[in-house]
Parts: C-alpha cells; sequence; structure tokens
C-alpha cells in the first residue's frame, strides 16, 4: 500500500548536502536566488564560506561552476527545472560538458509538479535537452530515499549529473536500506501481461494502475526507470521479451524523453513487441493542482491503467 513520504524531497537534498559538506570542504552549494523555496538557507547558514548565491543569472551561475570545478571544487546547482536546462543551455554543453568538468545540477518541481507556477515554469523538454548532452547522467527519483541515494552518488561518482525532482513528498517507494545502482531500474512490481516503465511522480500511479489493472485479470510489471541516461536497456528487453506489451509513462514530452529512449533500445533490437508512450504530447503547460494537471496531460493512475488495458488485449 502506497503511502506519503515522511520528508519533503527538497528537505532530503538540503540535509544530504549537510552531511556532505560535513566531510568534505570542497563542496559548494549554488542557487539562482532560489535558497528560501528550496531551503538551501539551512545549508547557508551551517557553511556560509560553501554557499554562493548567484542571483537570477543561470548562465553566469553555471559559468561559475565550471571555475570551481577546475579549482577542485564539486559544485551543486539549483533552480527551477526549466531555468536549470533551456535557458543556461549552451553554457552547461560547453562550459561544464564540453570541458569534462563536473557539477551536479538541480532542476526542482520539472513538468506538471510546477503547478500553480504555471506554463513558464513547467519544463517537458528538459530531459530531451540534458540526454543529449554527451557523458551527462540524467536521472529521476520517485521517493525520498532514493532522492538521498541519486544526490550521494552523483558526489561519489563524479562528472556531470542532472537530477529532475519534485519539491513536495512524495509517495513512498522504498524503504531506508534500499540499494540504487548506476544504469540499473529497479522493479518494483513483476508481472506477466503488461510492463509499465515510469520514472519519477509517475512511478506511484503506474503502481496504483497496476491495482487497478488487477481487478481486471491483468497482471502488470511496474518498473521504476529512475535513469534516463544511463539506460538500463537489459530490463527494457527482458520484458519486451516476457511480457510483448511496454508502455512507457513520463511528466515529460513523448518526444526524446524516457519513452523515446525506451524505443530507440527496442526498435534496435528487432524485438517485436506492442508499445506505447504516455507523456506530454505538443502542448504546453499551464496552472493547476498535481492532481487536475496529471489528468489533464494523461499520466493519472486512470489513463495509465487505459493505456495499458488497451495493450494487454
Amino acid at each position: 500500500m502506497l503511502k506519503e513520504g515522511t520528508k519533503e524531497i527538497r528537505q532530503v537534498y538540503v540535509d544530504t548536502l549537510i552531511n556532505l559538506a560535513a566531510k568534505d570542504k570542497n563542496i559548494v552549494v549554488m542557487e539562482a536566488d532560489l535558497a528560501a523555496s528550496i531551503g538551501t538557507v539551512k545549508f547557508k547558514e551551517k557553511y556560509p564560506d560553501q554557499f554562493v548565491n548567484c542571483g537570477i543569472m543561470e548562465a553566469q551561475m553555471v559559468g561559475a561552476a565550471a571555475g570551481l570545478s577546475l579549482a577542485g571544487k564539486r559544485p551543486f546547482l539549483h533552480t527551477f527545472a526549466t531555468f536549470a536546462t533551456r535557458r543556461p543551455y549552451d553554457q552547461i554543453f560547453i562550459s561544464l560538458g564540453y570541458a569534462r568538468l563536473g557539477a551536479t545540477i538541480l532542476g526542482s518541481d520539472p513538468g506538471v509538479c510546477a503547478e500553480h507556477n504555471g506554463g513558464t515554469h513547467m519544463p517537458f523538454e528538459d530531459i530531451a535537452l540534458m540526454r543529449t548532452i554527451p557523458n551527462c547522467t540524467v536521472a529521476e527519483p520517485s521517493d525520498e530515499y532514493m532522492m538521498k541515494a541519486l544526490i550521494e552518488m552523483s558526489y561519489e561518482k563524479g562528472g556531470l549529473w542532472y537530477i529532475r525532482a519534485q519539491r513536495k513528498k512524495a509517495m513512498q517507494i522504498y524503504t531506508e536500506n534500499e540499494k540504487f545502482e548506476l544504469g540499473k531500474a529497479k522493479v518494483v512490481k513483476d508481472g506477466k501481461d503488461v510492463c509499465i516503465i515510469a520514472s519519477g511522480i509517475c512511478v506511484s500511479d503506474a503502481l496504483q494502475a497496476a491495482s487497478l489493472l488487477e481487478k481486471k485479470g491483468i497482471d502488470a510489471a511496474v518498473i521504476d526507470m529512475f535513469m534516463i541516461d544511463p539506460l538500463d536497456k537489459d530490463i527494457i528487453l527482458k520484458y519486451a521479451k516476457s511480457c510483448g506489451q511496454i508502455l512507457t509513462v513520463e511528466n515529460h514530452f513523448i518526444v526524446n524523453g524516457l519513452g523515446s529512449a525506451a524505443a530507440e533500445v527496442i526498435a534496435e533490437s528487432g524485438t517485436g513487441v506492442k508499445f506505447k508512450r504516455l507523456g506530454v504530447d505538443k502542448r504546453y503547460g499551464q496552472t493547476g493542482s498535481l492532481n487536475f494537471l496529471k489528468k489533464e496531460y494523461g499520466i493519472d493512475a486512470e489513463s495509465i491503467a487505459a493505456a495499458a488495458e488497451g495493450l494487454a488485449k
């Protein structure tokens, strides 16, 4: 039974960075004037010499992060997912990616998670942008325990990372002792009739959809593809063969996101499989509650169940 998490994702982000900074003075937290909304004020108070507020100048923040990385620091940058990717994309690509420098970029409230901030703050294209940068790890946690693990992993593995995550509490899917591996998806529910591959907030809705499908005699597998790059190709092909039906669900454009990544793997493998993508199809964002927006864009539990049932027939 799904239940709400105990901590907000933004609180996990800050607490994890505080714990890491206690062991490593080279960690630098950078903000684009959003320390209060994400909670890194708490980090600033504890480690003022390891905190930089760059103001609403995202491209400058990326450039400064590149300089800090070159000097041996490990920068953690945050702003809205829209402004963390689309606005400073050239600086990320050249100053961090091409220069082979390390930094972790957190894009908060991606897609419909932006809710009442509306369409201007609602990125459905951030994964599409970031997965095209060579050697950039792109990840999306589905709950608080995974968020903690991904922040720690980005620090330990180094290199360029983009993590997109909601700010508020997420539904709890894992336990505190769960282990996560680079480039390896998690099977949160096994099944034989249809496989639902989801990421981020869509994982809990996929699990709810699986429960709805069970009442109709359909046994659905649910895969948490929390890393879009590097992608777990093996798990996609395994369930393509065992289920014969694959449905991807994402809080993102269906173009060049999780669905496209899965489609590329299936198409190149020559595996015969029924396949469908759920996500945002060439639409801009809008203002609304999370539940309203998930239903509006067809990524709520009922929409997922209906699409999976259609594939399983």
